[in-house]
């Protein structure tokens, strides 16, 4: 390259924090990115790109080489959450009830300013680079498969795609070799019983109390019914029955979720939710229904496509700043890209205690410490070329 990639990253840090910045004060919810979609593609517009839309609110752009060669995509999801913005910062939300506390902002300004690296070494490169702004990933199906479907993996050879991480200290990155982040499954178990009045329990069938026999029952089932070498988590995140103090109510609603690795030990778990279910309520007189519903694959790295990204990592960041990390028990779609094409997902880290960014991924206070924004570009950009070479 005429000019150094590092020196290149470090000239756009200014434009990539900007963008952040940008789309962190005007976060947009999953499926209706249409003012991000339009700042996405003037951005590209103007770095003398050719950008589409694509998958309703996503952007499809292409860089082609000088050179002919190999093809690599690079994914970068661009929705917000559904929670008010608290930090105390002048790019804090202005879309109300709408924030960017997953750290999608800083994606779409790393694929952003990986396009502007690109962009002005094209000439040189041998082969294309493919930009993903993927719409939809916080909201189940997740907007990954419309982007497949409307064919933005054609020849593409490999993908690959980054993820802000909060645990992790700036100035480091999180990698696996396999196995990275689980399915995201979620149940709804309603029970019926017979309401009444709480003096005269008697005449009842308390869906409360089945409930919680229910919920303590089931947590047994990662530690009795799951081998312990697998890796599997069952967790209840809801439980609503009964609006007075005095009266025992017809129906109970729990919810929860269900993650794991291997398709075996997913259908083992929800078999053992069915009877578990099946046999409380029937020795109280209850009646239950039990919806099941499968969510993303698991994020599983291919094997030479992540030993490329950690060795590019190890340059940029130093030997020791590159972490094998134990998989991690959330979700992404990006799984579905990695089904059809070998792919690499990793974390970069943004986490600093001193500057008080420890707020977790989803919390209204999540920031980052924006140096991570170059660190992630660095990386990727790299990654990319080595990958063309493969």
């Amino acid at each position: 390259m005429n000019q150094p990639i590092h020196e290149l990253v470090q000239h756009g840090h200014d434009y990539v924090v900007a963008m952040r910045r940008h789309f962190r004060k005007f976060p947009e919810l999953s499926g209706q990115e249409y003012e991000t979609q339009k700042k996405i593609i003037s951005e590209l517009t103007a770095m003398g790109l050719e950008p589409r839309s694509i998958a309703g609110t996503g952007v499809l752009a292409e860089i082609t080489g000088g050179k002919a060669g190999r093809t690599v995509a690079i994914r970068a999801d661009i929705d917000a959450l559904p929670i008010q913005d608290e930090i105390e910062q002048p790019y804090c939300s202005q879309n109300a009830g709408c924030c960017h506390a997953c750290g999608h902002d800083g994606h779409i300004a790393m694929l952003l300013g990986s396009a502007k690296v690109f962009s002005s070494i094209k000439d040189e490169l041998a082969g294309n680079i493919r930009l993903l702004f993927q719409p939809s990933e916080e909201s189940f199906p997740g907007g990954a498969l419309a982007m497949i479907d409307e064919g933005v993996l054609d020849k593409v050879d490999t993908i690959i795609g980054a993820h802000l991480w909060q645990p992790l200290a700036v100035g480091t990155m999180g990698i696996t070799y396999g196995p990275m982040m689980a399915s995201p499954d979620q149940f709804t178990i309603t029970i019926k019983g017979r309401g009444g009045h709480g003096s005269m329990p008697h005449q009842t069938i308390d869906p409360l109390y089945v409930g919680a026999q229910i919920v303590l029952a089931l947590k047994t089932i990662t530690g009795n019914q799951v081998n312990a070498k697998e890796l599997a988590v069952l967790s209840i995140g809801m439980f609503k029955s009964g609006d007075a103090f005095n009266i025992i109510p017809d129906t109970a609603i729990l919810q929860g979720t269900v993650r794991t690795f291997a398709q075996n030990i997913r259908e083992i778990i929800f078999a053992n939710i069915d009877r578990i279910c099946n046999g409380i309520c029937a020795a109280a007189g209850a009646a239950y229904t039990l919806e099941s519903l499968y969510g993303f694959p698991p994020v599983i790295n291919n094997p030479q496509v992540a030993q490329v990204v950690a060795t590019v990592g190890e340059k940029v960041l130093g030997k020791t700043a590159v972490i094998e990390l134990s998989p991690a028990m959330v979700g992404e779609d990006f799984a579905y890209y990695q089904q059809q094409v070998p792919g690499c997902f990793m974390f970069i880290g943004v986490g600093n205690e001193a500057k008080g960014l420890v707020y977790p991924h989803h919390h209204p206070k999540f920031d980052m410490d924006e140096r991570a924004l170059s660190h992630g570009v660095e990386v990727m950009v790299n990654s990319a070329l080595h990958l063309l070479k493969a």
